[in-house]
């Protein structure tokens, strides 16, 4: 039996129907056609469904749209005049922080959380708080290089 959910997602108020065991990442891709937020392992280990609820970080594949009523989500989508994400996206093409793209969008969310909890870390303290969210192709380097790069950016270094 499907159920119906009505949250705000990106800013505007939607309602849909949806089976209970539907997964945000699911609901926002097929339902509401948002299908910048990618799907991976689907163990909530890869990172690569990383969207906002409620303005925190979590991880699609293993929220259940259901939990999400009356919530507030975000995708990369909802982000795009984002003042953090948009200096984000210029220093991970300057830093040649992506290339098959598909972490991106999960990677453009968690970094945007690191900038917003933290002024400045190592890039060891860095790394650590990029664990949770993999990227096969770059080896981490540029994206490092990039997020440090925002970092300084907004302490004016």
């Amino acid at each position: 039996m499907k159920s119906e959910i009505e949250l705000t997602l990106n800013g505007s108020a939607i309602a849909e129907h949806c089976e209970p065991r539907t997964h945000l990442a699911d609901f926002v891709r097929d339902q509401a056609r948002k299908t910048g937020t990618h799907l991976g392992c689907e163990h909530g280990s890869c990172g690569a469904c990383t969207l906002l609820l409620d303005g925190e970080p979590v991880r699609g594949c293993l929220t259940l749209a259901v939990s999400c009523r009356g919530r507030s989500v975000t995708t990369i989508e909802g982000l795009e005049n984002d003042e953090i994400i948009v200096s984000l996206r210029r220093a991970f093409k300057a830093e040649h922080a992506l290339q098959c793209g598909y972490c991106t969008p999960g990677m453009l969310i968690t970094a945007r959380d690191i900038i917003q909890r933290f002024q400045a870390l190592n890039d060891a303290e860095l790394k650590h708080e990029l664990a949770g969210n993999l990227c096969r192709c770059t080896g981490y380097v540029g994206i490092v290089k990039a997020i440090q790069r925002v970092m300084g950016e907004r302490r004016g270094t």
